[in-house]
């Protein structure tokens, strides 16, 4: 196990520095002008002021040059300063990117807590009104795009029905909790704040279930088939043969082995939720890693795209880890050599 990890930690190194290469590449390919994007039209007429500009950036190196800087720096730990927030980047990155955990967490919770219980139902009762029931919930989840539905639902229970509060992290002219870990679920908690804390699991409901529908169809799907394909098994006959209660069986033994793909697409999309849910977040105001992202590429602002990158690499590839460390204790044959 500790010669598996020591060789995913150092290929996740490898992949890490091949993202940013990868980025930095795109993002000076695109056929932009970081200069008029910042200084605008008319100041990018000054030459004086373009020059100091690139100056100031780095801009007027050879590209080979910027990329040695940036991973000089990425060495040290030190994502470099933001083009347009004029802050380090892991500054800002560690201000927007709890934000986007908490919001990413409650949608993966949604999926699993829901759709884990319904692919099992679907399964056991095959061609019941349970199945076609949860057949249908996963695929409204999945067809619904993610931007229309997260509108609509601002619309429907915020605007007409008043059932949910509206955009945001916390209430108006509600200041969020002292700054020990950026989550205000447990800051709050941390301070004693019980009224801030149920604002901010307010505020959490709509858009964690909004970013869940998606998941959650796919999660009920990847689990129902999979069960059916395990209940056929004949370990599974054999466990009935031999009396075991019926929740036994499907519980400890059919559900167990079942869950292994399951895994597998809920890693993934943890990790595509961590990277940012920029129209979720669009919409609801939310101020998470996928906005910062969003903001940075339109604005040109090339250290803060590489920064970004390469955490959202990162995020994936500990995502993957932690995936595959699970594997292991899901299947006792599964064995790390």
């Amino acid at each position: 196990m500790g010669r598996y990890i020591a060789r995913r930690l150092l290929l996740m190194v490898v992949a890490a520095v091949g993202v940013t290469l990868i980025s930095f590449v795109i993002s000076h390919a695109v056929p932009t002008d970081p200069v008029v994007a910042n200084l605008g039209q008319q100041a990018s007429q000054r030459p004086e002021l373009v020059a100091a500009f690139k100056a100031q950036w780095g801009l007027d190196q050879p590209l080979y040059i910027q990329y040695w800087r940036f991973i000089s720096g990425l060495a040290r730990g030190d994502l470099g300063m933001s083009i347009n927030t004029r802050r380090p980047i892991s500054t800002d990155i560690g201000q927007f990117l709890p934000a986007t955990i908490e919001l990413a967490t409650t949608a993966i919770l949604i999926a699993l807590i829901v759709g884990i219980p319904l692919g099992v139902f679907s399964a056991l009762y095959r061609d019941s009104l349970i199945d076609h029931l949860a057949r249908f919930v996963s695929l409204i989840g999945v067809s619904i795009p993610i931007f229309w539905l997260a509108a609509v639902a601002l619309v429907v229970f915020y605007a007409t029905l008043h059932l949910t509060v509206g955009p945001g992290r916390l209430g108006p002219q509600m200041p969020p909790p002292p700054q020990v870990t950026g989550f205000y679920l447990i800051d709050s908690l941390l301070a004693g704040d019980l009224v801030t804390f149920k604002s901010a699991v307010d505020h959490l409901v709509l858009p964690g279930l909004v970013l869940s529908s998606s998941i959650m169809g796919l999660v009920t799907r990847i689990t129902r088939s999979s069960m059916l394909e395990v209940l056929n098994q004949d370990y599974i006959r054999t466990a009935r043969a031999k009396g075991l209660v019926e929740r036994m069986v499907v519980v400890r033994h059919a559900l167990r082995n079942a869950l292994i793909p399951t895994v597998t697409v809920l890693g993934l999309a943890y990790g595509s939720l961590l990277s940012g849910a920029v129209m979720t977040e669009t919409i609801f105001a939310w101020p998470g890693l996928g906005r910062y992202a969003f903001q940075a590429a339109t604005q040109n602002d090339f250290p803060a795209i590489m920064g970004v990158t390469f955490i959202i690499a990162l995020i994936y590839i500990l995502v993957n880890l932690a995936v595959d460390l699970l594997y292991g204790l899901l299947d006792p044959q599964i064995r790390y050599a």
